[in-house]
C-alpha cells in the first residue's frame, strides 16, 4: 500500500495542500481509487461516510479538470443533501485554491444569486443537489455540454431520496464521453440501473461493509417516562459531551431542543424546515465544539461526517432497523470509541425489542437513572419569568417606601402638576355645562351608546303615537 499521496501520482502543490491540513498518509479507499481516477476510468466505489471517500474522487478530479467557460462547468459533482455537497465544497477547498481550480456550491433553501454569479464568471466544477441545479438549467444559467467528469455521491441515498429520475435526467446533459465515478454504501437494483446505463466497465474498490459496523460502539435502551425524557437527555448529554439527539419529526426536533436550552444545554438543531443559513450555522456550532448537542431529524443520519461524535441518543425511537444503524454510525468512527442510547417508553417497548432482533443486537432494558435536579438558564423558559416578576414585586415595594422627594419641596411639584393636567383637559363648550361629545375624523358624532339609543326609540315611538 502506498505510504504517501506522492506515491499515487498526486501532484506535489496538491500533497503540500494536504499536509497543511494535516492529512499525509492515504486511506484504503484512497489508495485503490485514485490510480483508475487518474487514468481516467469509470469507478464504482462502495464506502462508507468517514472513511475517506471525498479526497478518493476529489483529487483526481481537481487534478484532471480543464478551465470552463463561462456558465459551462467541466466537472460535477452531485449529492443527495445541502450538508453534504457543503462539506465536500469544504474539504477540498484547500486542493481546489492550491491547484487554481474554481468551484461553486448549488443546493436549495438560499438565494440564486450569488450560485448564478459565480456560474456566470466561470466555475471550474460544480457541487449541487439536483433539485436546484435543474432549476438553473431551466433558466439558462448553466448548460452541462461539456461537463466530462462526473460524480455521483451517496448513490443509495439518492435513491432513498426519490432523486434517481433527476439523477438520469443530468446524467443525460452531459457529454457522452464523460468519466463518470459512483459512490454508494449499497449496490441495490435502483444503483444498478446507474451503473449500467452511465458507466463503461468500471473498476470496482469496495471497502467498509454495505453498513456502518455497529459492533463498533455500545448500546444502551433505557426505559424512562415521557415526562423525565427531556432531564435524561439532558444528563445523558452532560456525561458525554458531542451528543447527536434524534428525534422523528421536525415539532419534535424543534421543541426538544427548546427543552434542553431550559435546562442549560447548550443545543443546536437541523431538519428540512430550517433555511440553509440556519442549517449550516447550527452543524458549525456542533462541529467547533460551541453546542454540546446537535438535536436533527434522520436528515443528519447519513452524509453528514462530524469527527469525535461521543454518543448517539435516540430520543425518539426509529422507525426501523435501518434508520437506527445509519444513525448510530455517526459515532464510533475513524477508531474513535462511542456509545448509543435508545430511550424508550412503556408503550413503545413491544416496538424497540422487535427492532433490536431485527438490528441484530443483544441488550437488556435498563431503567433509566433518576434526572438531575436542574436549574435552567436565566436566558430561557419559565424561571426568568418567575424572576422578573419577583423582581418587579420588589421595584414596586421598594420605590412605595421610598418617600417622594419632588414632594417635599414645599408643593411645588404638586401645582406643576395640576396646573398641567388643566392644560391638557378639554374645555367645555361656551354656554354648556358639559363638554363636546369627541367626533369622529369625518364631522359625525360618535354614536350613541346602546342604553342611550333605546331610550331615544322609546321617546321617538311615543312622540309619533301622540
Amino acid at each position: 500500500m502506498a505510504s504517501s499521496f506522492a506515491d499515487l501520482n498526486i501532484s506535489s502543490e496538491a500533497v503540500s495542500a494536504l499536509r497543511r491540513i494535516g492529512i499525509v498518509e492515504p486511506t484504503p479507499i484512497q489508495h485503490t481509487v485514485i490510480p483508475d481516477a487518474l487514468a481516467g476510468r469509470d469507478v464504482l466505489g462502495k464506502a462508507p461516510t468517514g472513511s475517506g471517500k471525498t479526497f478518493a474522487f476529489g483529487l483526481p478530479l481537481l487534478e484532471l479538470v480543464e478551465r470552463a467557460e463561462p456558465r459551462r462547468p467541466r466537472g460535477l459533482v452531485l449529492a443527495p443533501t445541502r450538508e453534504l455537497a457543503l462539506q465536500i465544497n469544504r474539504e477540498l477547498a484547500p486542493v481546489a485554491a492550491t491547484l487554481g481550480r474554481t468551484m461553486v456550491t448549488i443546493y436549495g433553501g438560499v438565494g440564486m444569486s450569488q450560485q448564478i454569479n459565480a456560474l456566470r464568471s466561470g466555475s471550474d466544477v460544480v457541487i449541487a443537489t439536483p433539485g436546484r441545479l435543474l432549476d438553473l438549467i431551466d433558466q439558462g444559467e448553466v448548460a452541462l455540454d461539456r461537463v466530462d467528469r462526473v460524480v455521483v455521491d451517496e448513490a443509495d441515498r439518492m435513491a432513498d431520496m426519490g432523486f434517481l429520475p433527476s439523477v438520469r435526467q443530468i446524467l443525460d446533459l452531459t457529454a457522452s464521453s464523460r468519466q463518470t465515478v459512483l459512490f454508494s454504501a449499497t449496490l441495490d437494483a435502483a444503483v444498478e440501473v446507474l451503473i449500467e446505463h452511465y458507466q463503461n466497465d468500471p473498476a470496482t474498490h469496495s471497502h467498509g461493509g454495505d453498513e456502518p459496523d455497529i459492533t463498533q460502539m455500545s448500546h444502551r435502551f433505557l426505559r424512562v417516562a415521557s415526562k423525565d425524557k427531556v432531564a435524561v437527555a439532558a444528563d445523558i448529554i452532560d456525561g458525554h459531551g458531542s451528543t447527536m439527539v434524534f428525534c422523528r419529526t421536525r415539532h419534535g426536533v424543534d421543541r426538544v431542543c427548546r427543552q434542553l436550552k431550559r435546562l442549560g444545554v447548550k443545543a443546536a438543531w437541523i431538519h428540512g424546515g430550517r433555511s440553509q443559513n440556519q442549517r449550516t450555522a447550527a452543524l458549525l456550532a456542533f462541529t467547533d465544539g460551541r453546542a454540546q448537542a446537535l438535536v436533527a431529524t434522520d436528515v443528519a443520519a447519513r452524509g453528514i461526517h462530524v469527527d469525535e461524535v461521543a454518543c448517539v441518543l435516540h430520543f425518539d425511537p426509529p422507525a426501523d432497523a435501518k434508520d437506527y444503524v445509519h444513525r448510530s454510525g455517526r459515532t464510533a468512527r475513524a477508531g474513535y470509541a462511542g456509545d448509543v442510547i435508545c430511550l424508550v417508553t412503556d408503550d413503545q417497548m413491544q416496538k424497540v425489542r422487535s427492532l433490536i432482533r431485527r438490528v441484530g443486537l443483544e441488550a437488556r432494558f435498563e431503567d433509566a437513572e433518576t434526572p438531575t435536579e436542574r436549574v435552567g438558564l436565566p436566558s430561557h423558559g419559565p424561571e426568568r419569568k418567575a424572576r422578573s416578576r419577583s423582581t418587579r414585586r420588589e421595584a414596586s415595594d421598594e420605590s412605595a417606601a421610598k418617600p417622594n422627594k419632588k414632594r417635599a419641596k414645599k408643593g411645588t411639584g404638586a401645582k406643576k402638576s395640576s396646573s398641567r393636567a388643566g392644560k391638557n383637559r378639554r374645555k367645555p363648550a361656551p354656554g354648556s355645562g358639559t363638554a363636546k361629545p369627541r367626533s369622529r375624523r369625518s364631522g359625525k358624532p360618535r354614536p350613541k351608546a346602546k342604553s342611550a339609543r333605546k331610550a331615544g326609540y322609546k321617546n321617538r315611538g311615543t312622540r309619533g303615537r301622540r
